[in-house]
């Protein structure tokens, strides 16, 4: 590849430019093809598992002599500590206490000198180089790069706000204790907005915190926001919905007031309706004029009136109190004699009157036409006049 690379540069320009870029492919070429120790290029673990860290020399002509191998750690830049030491004569070396115990030879070997470190920390991390000290060579390595993970422990809760127009936290998700960093997004039908932190951790996993936050009005009580936690360790995004918790003072509304409270009815109920959160603590009927009359009976949020008279041609009111506040609503109730019927009953009764009093014109003219005797006719109904009717309609 490096000969091909060569010859077309030379046929594109002779300058020393481009025999400058051959000679750094062929140098990089022959180090890679000298490279006499094998190793993995990156592992992956997590917390408390063992990993092997696999080493073997490959000298194809055998005129490498081996003296030493050591294993140096390097947790960040700059810093390298032997962790592992194998000499043919002196035997095995374990110099770091932090991996005292910990760290063993797979094989009593220096042409393989493969380790195992157990009981992993998310400390651990680092470049791992297998080093040999060689005759006439010098020193040959190669390193293994250890990424530590950790799955994070995810969480997500509501917190109770009160209805108003500052913009305020209402849902807090956190992805705690991570390896790499997590990702936290929000799933929300109601318009608002989120704000993320991190903080690092002694042992280098990440704790990610998100907040949501929104304006919250009356209507945002109980609908969903979903957080939702991506991280390389999980198979699949972490996804928890909370329901959100907005406090508001009641409103108040009066149903059952139907305009047909008449005197001796005994069914009249009046409901007090209030929408709060919390619900209401107190639900309180008065009357604008006074007390309320012996002929009514509160029951909660219901007023009843065992019978209708002039007492309660009143206005009545109820108030519904919680911990944010206060509010109230009246109807005025209207007394009169006696029920009221509706316009399509009326008409439907004077139709039926006028057919009987058709019905009875037919038979007399029937009684007439035969010979009847005008005594033994039948008599119209004295309550009822056709043409009366006919003329209202």
């Amino acid at each position: 590849m490096a000969r091909d690379y060569t010859a077309r540069c030379l046929a594109v320009s002779p300058m020393g430019s481009c025999w400058l870029v051959a000679g750094m492919i062929l140098l990089a070429a022959q180090g890679i093809m000298a490279q006499k120790v094998r190793v993995e290029e990156e592992l992956e673990a997590y917390p408390t598992e063992s990993i092997d860290l696999r080493c073997q020399f490959i000298d194809g002509g055998g005129r490498t002599k081996l003296t030493q191998v050591s294993w140096i750690w390097e947790p960040i830049d700059g810093q390298r500590d032997n962790i592992a030491v194998f000499h043919p004569i002196y035997g095995q070396s374990f110099p770091n206490l932090s991996f005292k115990d910990r760290v063993v030879f797979l094989h009593n070997s220096l042409e393989n000198p493969s380790i195992r470190i157990s009981n992993l920390k998310m400390a651990d991390a680092g470049r791992y180089t297998c080093e040999y000290a060689t005759y006439p060579s010098g020193n040959e390595q190669g390193t293994t790069t250890l990424v530590m993970l950790a799955k994070p422990k995810n969480s997500a809760k509501v917190l109770t706000v009160r209805a108003g127009s500052k913009s305020v936290v209402v849902a807090q998700c956190e992805a705690a204790d991570g390896k790499p960093a997590a990702t936290i997004t929000w799933l929300a039908s109601v318009e608002g907005n989120h704000s993320t932190s991190m903080t690092n951790g002694p042992d280098g996993t990440v704790t990610v915190r998100s907040e949501y936050r929104l304006d919250p009005t009356p209507a945002d009580n109980g609908r969903e926001v979903t957080c939702k936690v991506n991280q390389r360790t999980q198979d699949r995004p972490w996804m928890y919905p909370v329901t959100l918790s907005v406090e508001y003072p009641p409103s108040v509304s009066i149903e059952g007031y139907d305009d047909n409270w008449y005197i001796g009815r005994s069914d009249a109920v009046l409901t007090c309706l209030a929408n709060a959160n919390p619900p209401p603590t107190t639900v309180t009927w008065t009357m604008a004029s006074g007390s309320l009359p012996d002929t009514v009976m509160v029951d909660g949020n219901k007023l009843m009136v065992r019978k209708v008279d002039n007492a309660v041609n009143a206005t009545f009111i109820c108030e519904v109190k919680n911990k944010h506040g206060a509010s109230r609503q009246q109807v005025t109730a209207i007394v009169i004699v006696g029920p009221c019927v509706s316009a399509d009953a009326v008409k439907i009764s004077d139709a039926v009157k006028i057919s009987i009093l058709l019905l009875q014109s037919e038979e007399r003219a029937r009684f007439q036409d035969v010979g009847v005797p005008h005594m033994v006719w039948p008599a119209m109904s004295p309550d009822l006049n056709p043409i009366e009717h006919i003329w209202d309609q």
